[in-house]
This record gives C-alpha cells, structure tokens and sequence, in this order.
C-alpha cells in the first residue's frame, strides 16, 4: 500500500492499493464524524462494487444511500447533475455529509461538481474505479459537465478530502478501459519521467500496478501543488488532450478518452518534429508505447476538422490557445500561440 500526501487548497491523502475502498467507512468516521454518504456510481460499477461498499458502511452505522444513474459520456451532462441535487434535497442530505464519488472519470466529474454546488459545499471523497480515473480525473480537483458546444465547459475547481484507489478493482475492468488508463501513464512518461515512459513502453505493467500508478498520483500532485488552478505549468498535463477533446466531439463520443488521448499524442509530436519543435522524433517512441499497450495511433478524422472543433475548446480564449509538445521523452514546453497560427501547423 502507498500514500501520495497532496498538499492543493485541501490536504488529503490518495491510499493505493488491494482493498483499499474498505478503509471509507473508518476514514469517513475520522475524517469526518458522524456523518451520512451519498454513494455515486453507474449502473455498471453498482453491479460489481455498489453492494461491498454499502456493506462496508452499514457494517460500520453510518447512514447512506445511493444515487445510480446510467453509464457512459451522455450522463456526464446539466440534466444528470441537477437530478442528482435534487436527489441529496429530497433525502435530506446537509452540507456536512459526504458525497462518495465510485467509478470512473464521469463519476468523478459529475459527483465533485455536484459537492461544490449542494448547498454551497459539502464533503467529497473519490473512489477511482478505472486506472485512468486513479491516474489522473480522481486527483487535481477538476470537476465539470459537458455542454453541446464541448466537453467540461461547466465546472469547479473542487479538490476532494481523500483519495482511495483500490487496484482490486481494477479486475473487473474490460480490457480497453485499461488500456484508456495507460494512455495518460504515458502521457505522464512524456511529459516529466523518462523512466516510467520506458516501463510503460515495454510492457511492465502488471508487476509494477502499484507503483506505476503511485508515481503517476506524484507527478500530477507536484503539478497541482504549483499551479492549482491551471494558469501555468499545470497546462502541461493536457498534453494530447486539445486534439483529443476535439477527436472525442467529432465522434459523438463514441472515441473512448484514452483513445483519443493516445490519437492527440501522435498527431501533435508529428506537428513537433515536422516544424523543429522536438530535440528527438518524439512520436516512434510514443508509438511505439502505444502499440504495446493496446491503443490507437490513427485518428479517422481530417486535422482541419480537429482544428474547427478546438476552436471551441476550453483551452482557447481571446484568438489563442495553448498547445503542449514534447521537445524529448519526459519534457514538454507549453505554447500559447495564435489560433491561426494553429491552424497552419495543422495543415
């Protein structure tokens, strides 16, 4: 078991390891009290994981109950939201309880939101049921919904009060959403650890779970610790994610994250290269990487309608937008340049 301290606008602890999730209730009791839990999941992990933790709890007297809403991106959305609030105002929930956030990256999203809002703020605690989740959305504090203009657009900075990453879990994953998970390890190999890129590269991964994703939680909390509220450095966590994001949109999101992620990474490094960006060809190695770990290197989509999407990204503001690229393996440097100056590297 290892524990990553994060030190944001919140202390809290991300515990990692088996069995982990069975620590909430005896966490909850003293990090909190006595309290009630709201538990938020799909109805995909409430099948495998919702009936072990409500145990845990009721094993423990402390009152709960559960709000499931149907999985996938097209929850991730204002209707699911507010049917959650209005869930917490009808079981009289107050803003001392705790909202338990269990699954993946739109659980998390969707529930630390829904925590900033209820009555101006109540607890939260992040039970990552997806390696993505673990490595990355479950850490750092950004929750948002999707709008129909694009993804995240509605959101808080809302850091939780504690972090329980149960690699157990991780077993009744389906193969491509561990495979999502590795596109942000090596997204993190890339932009600040060599070493990590080159486990992940050759395929140690099974032997190494524990510690892979502990040094994954590291890094972002290094990056969080400096830059909370994403004015500077923390931008370098989004690499790959601006084409991404752009990717997932022209797919309805039918394209997974990490997919698109992985898809973001090769378009951009190329773009790196070509225009003498890069110190190294950044992108046979990422490759490389990728194809060990069972993602995409091709995107089905035309950079010029990657760009027209980006247009409405988040990360774009007054005719700029931010681009991360990696110079070598474990550095990157953020560029802020014009939008048409985008669109031309692109072409």
């Amino acid at each position: 078991m290892e524990t990553v301290k994060v030190n944001a606008s919140k202390k809290y602890d991300v515990i990692i390891g088996g069995n982990t999730a069975l620590l909430l209730a005896e966490k909850v009791k003293e990090l909190f009290g006595d309290v009630a839990v709201c538990v938020v999941t799909d109805d995909t992990v409430a099948s495998y994981h919702l009936d072990k933790i409500k145990a845990c709890l009721n094993e423990n007297h402390i009152k709960n109950d559960a709000f499931v809403f149907p999985h996938g991106e097209s929850s991730k959305s204002p209707e699911v939201l507010f049917e959650l609030l209005e869930f917490l105002a009808k079981k009289h929930f107050s803003r001392k309880d705790v909202l338990v956030a269990l699954g993946g990256g739109v659980t998390g999203d969707l529930t630390g939101l829904a925590a900033a809002m209820y009555m101006r703020g109540m607890h939260l605690v992040q039970i990552p049921t997806t390696l993505l989740a673990m490595v990355d959305s479950s850490v750092g504090g950004k929750t948002a919904v999707n709008l129909k203009a694009g993804k995240n657009l509605a959101g808080v900075f809302n850091q939780p009060e504690l972090v329980l990453c149960d690699t157990n879990m991780l077993s009744t994953l389906p193969a491509e959403y561990f495979a999502d998970g590795m596109a942000e390890v090596i997204k993190y190999g890339v932009i600040a650890d060599r070493e990590l890129f080159e486990v992940v590269k050759n395929g140690h991964i099974e032997e190494n779970l524990e510690t892979i994703i502990a040094r994954c939680v590291a890094i972002k909390r290094d990056v969080v610790n400096e830059d909370e509220f994403d004015t500077g450095k923390r931008q370098l966590l989004n690499f790959g994610h601006t084409l991404a994001h752009s990717i997932e949109k022209e797919s309805g999101f039918e394209i997974s994250h990490g997919s698109a992620v992985a898809m973001g990474m090769v378009i951009i490094s190329e773009i790196a290269w070509q225009n003498g960006i890069s110190k190294e060809r950044c992108q046979d190695e990422i490759i490389d990487a990728l194809l060990e770990n069972n993602l995409p290197i091709s995107c089905p989509y035309k950079n010029s309608e990657l760009y027209y999407a980006a247009e409405n990204d988040k990360k774009s503001a007054s005719g700029r937008i931010s681009i991360i690229v990696p110079e070598e393996i474990g550095t990157c440097k953020i560029m802020n340049i014009a939008l048409a100056e985008f669109k031309e590297l692109l072409k």
